[in-house]
């Protein structure tokens, strides 16, 4: 198979990954900022955790939502009358929020386990511990999303 062939065929698939990479990165060094802010205002290591995680979320859900909603969007219209057909918006919403709900879960269990580990046992900064808690986690999280997506058939085969 070729290259062409191959980025035809999984085009989908590769914008989609890329665009949670994106919207990933923004949020791994918002949450290592926070992190190492946080643990000057507080010692304790599980607020530090679950904190870092949401602030991670309110940074990658608004830009992942934007990218794959512009890599998409041509996906919503109607080619005949140009209005947006919500159906199809509505039933990817649906296969979306599918897909995310377990490997989030995923996501969030093991990245606050291991940045809590790392804070407690004291042998990295703040930001490093959520910076390997979460690039742990992550590698777990798109395993799991791309697993996910291909079984709620995201989209359509070609």
């Amino acid at each position: 198979m070729s290259i062409k062939k191959f980025y035809h065929k999984y085009k989908d698939y590769i914008s989609f990954n890329k665009n949670i990479i994106i919207s990933g990165v923004f949020a791994f060094f918002g949450g290592a900022v926070f992190t190492q802010f946080y643990s000057f205002l507080d010692d304790n290591s599980f607020s530090n955790s679950t904190l870092t995680l949401a602030v991670e979320y309110c940074i990658y859900l608004p830009i992942f939502g934007v990218l794959f909603y512009s890599d998409n969007k041509h996906r919503y219209f109607d080619p005949i009358t140009g209005k947006k057909d919500y159906q199809i918006i509505k039933c990817d919403v649906k296969k979306l929020i599918a897909a995310f709900s377990i490997s989030e879960i995923i996501f969030s269990v093991s990245k606050v386990v291991i940045h809590f580990q790392l804070l407690n046992i004291q042998i990295v900064e703040p930001y490093l511990a959520s910076m390997i808690g979460s690039l742990s986690a992550w590698t777990i999280f798109l395993i799991a999303i791309n697993l996910s997506v291909r079984a709620v058939h995201l989209f359509r085969s070609k």
